[in-house]
């Protein structure tokens, strides 16, 4: 029988430190980029309404973690000196036109890493959110040379598109830094028209409402 997969927002020091079990496995133990796990989702984060984390379970063990951040560090990017992959793309008027979310620290541990069910979990929790916030876009870095990057999901699945590259970032990590930006509401209309299983079940808990939104 299937492992039962939920997602659950993390809001107390119990669902707090599910998410920081998958962190140690996988942003401490296995990857380094971090010495302390409790650095990446400190206390406060429970109570930033700007901030959302949200803890893959299967069968109740924490798999897999993501963060959004609603209020994303703009000024902290233009000191990573960005290269962009497309000249013409007007960064400024793009910040000033969008409401730009960041999605981040997503983490899957290794064992559950071959489950997409996971990953499309955590992507339907996170969506309904952000777009019931009313935000147009997700920004994400992915790192280039990391074995277990969610760049092809990020990409072939959810239609995110790289448009620029930077050496520096937050996380210990020598790898460069690929920016990747999804248009909430293309990938929504995407997805619709293939019709496939990925749609339906980033959507199963969408009412009428959410669906408009992006529809037209």
């Amino acid at each position: 029988m299937p492992k039962k997969i939920r997602v659950t927002r993390v809001e107390t020091p119990e669902t707090r430190e599910q998410a920081l079990s998958v962190l140690r496995s996988t942003y401490r133990d296995e990857k380094r980029w971090v010495i302390e796990a409790e650095s990446q989702l400190p206390e406060s984060d429970l109570n930033e309404s700007q901030i959302s984390w949200f803890v893959a379970l299967r069968d109740e063990e924490p798999v897999g973690v993501l963060r959004i951040h609603y209020q994303p560090p703009v000024a902290q990017y233009r000191e990573y000196e960005i290269d962009l992959l497309d000249q013409r793309i007007d960064v400024d008027q793009f910040l000033r036109t969008n409401r730009i979310a960041e999605i981040g620290r997503f983490a899957i541990v290794p064992s559950c890493r071959r489950n997409l069910m996971i990953a499309v979990a955590l992507m339907r929790a996170a969506t309904r959110e952000t777009v019931e916030r009313g935000f147009t876009h997700y920004i994400t870095d992915v790192f280039e040379n990391d074995p277990h990057s969610p760049y092809g999901f990020h990409t072939r699945v959810m239609g995110f598109a790289a448009v620029a590259t930077h050496e520096r970032g937050e996380l210990r990590c020598a790898s460069r830094r690929i920016t990747l930006i999804l248009d909430l509401k293309a990938a929504y209309q995407r997805l619709r028209r293939s019709r496939n299983w990925i749609f339906r079940s980033l959507t199963a808990d969408w009412d009428e409402g959410l669906h408009r939104q992006l529809a037209i």
